[in-house]
């Protein structure tokens, strides 16, 4: 179970969350628990979480070890850090910042070559699903960000399924839609990979996660986790996930 922080919290309120959250996860062994807060964050939460199983991960990374990148945290930087995750692609990344699948595929490598685990994101937009082009969308997606890892690579990768209608809107898919594109995900991993690197992997759903409905969608069967945006930004709901 994966959270994902986006643009909240500063660095005291991260510690204050961590005050509260630890306790409530402290005796759940039954998935891996990471949380993705912001750069500035970072050091706090790594420091709030040791000697915890609770990791933590970076919301982005440039594909570079370094250079004249202003502005820019490479794969390099966030691992020293104690990071050991990193989220690649969000949708929220390819429609305000313009990130592309070559820009994924070149961040994912990079990631992989610092010793980071890479949750890959990919979802249809609103207009996609209407249009029934939603499988075309993911595969589009799923070969750009993947296109030239060896197998070993691969191995290493998560992928985070979320339909970009469905981010901090409210809206959910139903269990069923959620199985279908994780079905097919985990179908076009297969193609491409073979069949057991797609039956390791782990593919996560990611849009309006909340309480009440993590336990219909992590009864699919190729739903592997979660992905949660605004829940996990109060310790008692994501706890409450966590430990669904």
């Amino acid at each position: 179970m994966a959270g994902n922080w986006k643009m909240y919290k500063t660095a005291s309120e991260t510690c204050a969350f961590f005050e509260k959250f630890k306790p409530l996860v402290a005796a759940t062994n039954h998935c891996e628990i990471v949380l993705c807060p912001s750069f500035i964050s970072l050091p706090d939460a790594i420091r709030a979480t040791h000697g915890t199983r609770i990791e933590i991960g970076s919301q982005n990374v440039f594909w570079a070890k370094e250079g004249a990148y202003t502005g820019e945290v490479s794969p390099t930087m966030v691992k020293d850090a104690g990071c050991k995750w990193v989220l690649i692609a969000h949708s929220e990344r390819r429609q305000y910042f313009g990130e592309t699948n070559e820009d994924a595929r070149k961040k994912i490598v990079a990631a992989l070559e610092a010793g980071l685990t890479p949750v890959y994101c990919i979802g249809e937009q609103l207009s996609e699903r209407q249009a029934e082009k939603t499988h075309d969308v993911l595969d589009s997606q799923f070969q750009g960000g993947t296109a030239g890892l060896t197998l070993d690579q691969f191995s290493k990768l998560v992928i985070a399924y979320e339909p970009c209608w469905a981010i901090g809107t409210g809206k959910v898919a139903t269990p069923e839609m959620a199985a279908d594109a994780h079905r097919f995900i985990r179908e076009r991993a297969r193609k491409s990979f073979g069949d057991d690197p797609a039956a390791a992997l782990r593919i996560l759903y990611g849009g309006s996660v909340k309480p009440d409905n993590i336990r219909g969608l992590m009864a699919q069967p190729d739903i592997d986790g979660g992905l949660v945006g605004g829940a996990s930004l109060d310790p008692n709901s994501f706890a409450s996930i966590v430990n669904f």
